[in-house]
């Protein structure tokens, strides 16, 4: 007798994550925690070693690490952030701002040091990560799907996750209108600098809403330094015109935009040379994502739920839903799973991106509305309850709970 349609022919065994960066073998790891083999898929050729700047990993994002035992991958690599300093571009602190003291510091950390922290782990716990493997279609089979890359191989597994990134192939498979994301208005630098004699800023990170644009920055004990800027640019440049611009040409321009600033930004920038200059490229927003799931498909991290760099959430979100996701298809068959995973992730992702597309707004505020948001922050944030903000960082993926499958909402009788 066949078993096609069952609950047991639907209970996942084997899995395939397109997408070998922070998303994808976090999530390989979560499921192979949850008893499911899972192998990764790289588009490119090569590891992404000593690649990109920085980022904060936000306490719910170390919970959702420790869910599956690597938290302390990020902790042992990261410095930490004990608060947010708002400033204005004539030096005026607007606001402070961190988690509840509750909980653990945010951590900031290099993105190439979490990738190989990540990588490594993902090959101690014995999970396969195959380079140049440029998804190009799917057929669902049945009883599973199959992957086919561009350089004519495939594979198979039960389902297949999606944490291809913001430009994911996964997203347009699934559902070919999705929408593509949207250029911010500005565009993206960074650096690290060496122990150079500046002054700890004794675990805040500072935010500067500069006159022409937003510098942010910390400076450690040892007096090493990282900082980054948004440069307004109203065209829309892709990465390759960002970068065919050059350094040293980017450079003259981040030193007249903070040129009437009375922050370290200048200071700092005259500190870095054309070869410590990050060029990041655009920074885009990505539309609500109707559609995460078809058939054995669906989509964790920016391929569902990209996050502005300005939510400082980007990394946290992609892992809680990496384990959300593995702990749904433990308990329950792939589309049950799928539905409760959705339904349990979307209107949490849906409201940190939009705090973080409100903050790029306040980054490209003209003089009027940067006069108005000088005035009106600090007296904002005073009135603000800490525990209002607390809901960002204070999440928890419950491993040990059992994922439970959504209820329909059936029509109450009609009373007599």
């Amino acid at each position: 007798m066949s078993r096609t349609g069952t609950g047991e022919s639907r209970k996942v065994r084997t899995a395939l994550v397109t997408g070998g960066g922070i998303a994808g073998p976090v999530a390989a790891m979560a499921l192979r925690r949850a008893g499911i083999e899972a192998t990764v898929h790289e588009a490119y050729d090569s590891t992404a070693d000593g690649i990109g700047g920085g980022m904060t990993i936000a306490p719910n994002g170390q919970q959702a690490l420790d869910a599956i035992g690597a938290g302390d991958l990020v902790r042992a690599i990261g410095t930490p952030v004990v608060a947010m300093g708002l400033r204005s571009w004539t030096g005026k602190d607007l606001a402070r701002f961190a988690p509840p003291a509750r909980l653990p510091p945010q951590q900031f950390v290099r993105r190439a040091d979490l990738y190989r922290a990540i990588h490594d782990e993902a090959a101690r716990r014995s999970v396969p990560i195959h380079h140049g493997k440029r998804l190009t279609g799917t057929t669902d089979t049945g009883s599973g799907v199959t992957a086919h890359f561009a350089d004519g191989t495939e594979a198979s597994a039960d389902i297949l996750i999606g944490a291809d990134g913001i430009r994911s192939t996964v997203r347009s498979l699934i559902d070919p209108s999705a929408p593509e994301p949207h250029y911010a208005g500005l565009i993206s630098f960074g650096a690290q600098l060496p122990p150079s004699g500046l002054k700890s800023t004794d675990g805040v990170m500072y935010l500067c809403f500069g006159k022409r644009a937003f510098f942010g920055y910390q400076v450690f004990d040892d007096s090493s330094a990282m900082w980054f800027a948004n440069l307004p640019h109203r065209a829309p440049m892709t990465l390759a015109e960002v970068r065919a611009t050059g350094a040293p040409d980017w450079l003259r321009t981040l030193r007249a935009a903070f040129a009437d600033d009375r922050t370290p930004a200048l200071e700092m920038i005259d500190r870095t040379d054309a070869g410590q200059l990050l060029v990041a490229g655009p920074m885009e927003n990505m539309p609500r994502v109707p559609t995460w799931t078809r058939g054995r498909m669906t989509l964790i991290g920016d391929a569902a739920h990209a996050a502005s760099s300005s939510s400082g959430q980007g990394a946290s979100i992609a892992a809680e839903s990496a384990v959300e996701l593995a702990r749904c298809l433990r308990d329950l068959p792939y589309d049950q799973a799928f539905a409760a995973y959705e339904r349990l992730r979307r209107p949490r992702v849906e409201r940190i991106i939009k705090l973080g597309a409100r903050t790029n707004s306040d980054k490209t505020a003209g003089p009027v509305g940067r006069v108005l948001r000088d005035l009106v922050m600090p007296v904002a944030m005073k009135l603000i309850d800490p525990e209002r903000t607390a809901w960002q960082f204070d999440h928890r993926v419950d491993w040990d709970a059992k994922a439970v499958p959504q209820v329909s909402q059936v029509p109450s009788a009609p009373l007599a």
